[in-house]
């Protein structure tokens, strides 16, 4: 069998790569190793699907600390605006939600799923689902990609392959990792892998006896410090404490600089703060709980703090300020009032880690970005191999970010792969 290009992975970067090459004219061929396509898809944004982000060029740039600036040139031939309307040309309306999340109006993925895989059929794409990949079969001596080889043992041709099989996160999606193997055998080297946007492990005595499991703050600001109590990153939004640490939104977005961090100073732990009321400053809080325990000087501290403070934090802050939480207004000396909003500002939690890559959401690190073509997403090593999505070393935040990423480098590797293979034909 010979097919002008071959998409391996059936993810969302797999499918607009297939949707990409398939409008542009190109016989097509979508290996997919499960049963199911877009499986991962199919559960992101908690069932809902946050495809991509409406904020402009920079914003989506910036939101890809993961080497984001990679994808201007893919960016110029199709950005988040044009995943928008594509979408919305294949009937899935799309509406704006907080940060510029743009979700499938009808709040179900598999709505996102199935356009997407109608649309690979209208292409004239041929679907193969159980259907696993051994190797990629590569030329060496001219340095040009044949084909692949199934697991089966069928040899399938072609000049243009794309592999598109993400990386090592969620497993159970079928991203397995398969695809370093194949990107070695063609030359190309693989940046350390890493877990990103996962959960952090900590383990502060408030942690591991659980008496903030479940606590969620919202509008907070988490930050962390390296060693010399030099900022690193800092994130504002929403976070929630499990039984082994941090989670949610900003956690995540921390994530991978705790990684990072810990491995490039040598240390064992790592400093986060929380900032509990980012809009006041130390003085403005000061104030606000000194005269809110002057008004009420009979209750005792910790009951006056409700309603201002989180309740289940109340005992540990006061507890870091020196203060037993039976005091009243009138048996705390006025210094501690300057603690304690200290504290509210900088709320402290050495963090040791995150849980593994495969509990990840994203796969940091991935094939080198020197060594392919920023414009198509072609390798510089192998001619007629593109890589996209995951696999690739791009990683950004939650928020759209990374399906943008996948999606926009599936359509630049599948288009400029079918015009490669439209000049071959006419030569």
């Amino acid at each position: 069998m010979n097919v002008d290009v071959i998409v391996i992975g059936g993810g969302p970067s797999g499918l607009m790569a297939s949707i990409a090459a398939g409008s542009h004219g190109a016989r097509v061929l979508l290996v997919e190793k499960g049963g199911q396509l877009g499986r991962k898809l199919a559960i992101s944004g908690g069932g809902r699907c946050n495809v991509t982000n409406a904020g402009d060029l920079n914003f989506i740039v910036k939101n890809i600390p993961g080497n984001g600036r990679f994808l201007y040139s893919a960016l110029s031939q199709f950005n988040n605006w044009d995943i928008i309307a594509f979408f919305e040309d294949l009937g899935i309306q799309l509406k704006e939600e907080d940060r510029g999340r743009m979700f499938p109006v009808s709040d179900k993925a598999k709505d996102v799923v199935n356009a997407l895989v109608k649309k690979v059929v209208e292409t004239g794409a041929e679907i193969r689902k159980f259907s696993p990949v051994e190797k990629v079969l590569y030329d060496h001596d001219s340095k040009k990609v044949k084909g692949i080889l199934l697991k089966s043992g069928e040899k399938i041709f072609s000049d243009h392959v794309i592999i598109s099989v993400g990386g090592m996160s969620v497993p159970h999606t079928g991203s397995t990792g398969d695809g370093y193997a194949w990107a070695r055998e063609a030359g190309h080297t693989i940046t350390e892998l890493y877990p990103t946007e996962v959960p952090i492990i900590s383990d502060e005595d408030f942690i591991q006896d659980r008496s903030l499991q479940g606590l969620s703050l919202r509008d907070v600001e988490l930050t962390v410090w390296d060693p010399k109590e030099k900022r690193i990153i800092r994130h504002e939004g929403d976070m929630l404490f499990t039984h082994f640490g941090l989670s949610g939104p900003i956690s995540l977005r921390c994530s991978s600089f705790v990684v990072k961090g810990l491995k490039k100073y040598g240390v064992s732990k790592l400093l986060m703060t929380i900032d509990l009321i980012p809009a006041k400053n130390t003085e403005e809080i000061e104030l606000d709980i000194y005269h809110l325990a002057e008004e009420h000087h009979k209750k005792i501290v910790k009951n006056v703090l409700k309603g201002y403070l989180p309740d289940r934090l109340i005992p540990i802050l006061l507890q870091k300020a020196g203060l037993e939480d039976d005091l009243t207004f009138l048996h705390i000396p006025k210094e501690k009032w300057h603690h304690l909003a200290k504290l509210v500002k900088a709320f402290p939690v050495h963090v040791n880690g995150t849980l593994s890559i495969e509990e990840a959401f994203v796969t940091g690190g991935g094939v080198n970005l020197k060594e392919i073509d920023p414009k198509t997403m072609h390798s510089k090593i192998m001619e007629g191999l593109a890589f996209s999505g995951e696999i690739l070393d791009i990683q950004g935040y939650t928020g759209g970010f990374n399906l943008t990423a996948a999606m926009v480098t599936g359509y630049v590797a599948g288009k400029s792969a079918a015009e490669e293979s439209k000049k071959k034909q006419r030569i």
